[in-house]
């Protein structure tokens, strides 16, 4: 957790607040990735790519 907090800090003292999308959207895709992984929804996910 020190990491995010550390992330977040860095975000808001040098001003890259553009990386906050990219970070939101690789971790759906991560959630997406680990969640769907061996279960019955897979082949619906598939579809979606």
């Amino acid at each position: 957790m020190e990491m995010v907090r550390e992330l977040f800090l860095y975000m808001r003292i040098r001003r890259k607040f553009w990386l906050l999308p990219v970070l939101i959207m690789v971790t759906v895709f991560g959630t997406l990735a680990v969640l769907t992984q061996g279960t019955a929804v897979a082949p619906f996910i598939y579809t979606l790519f």
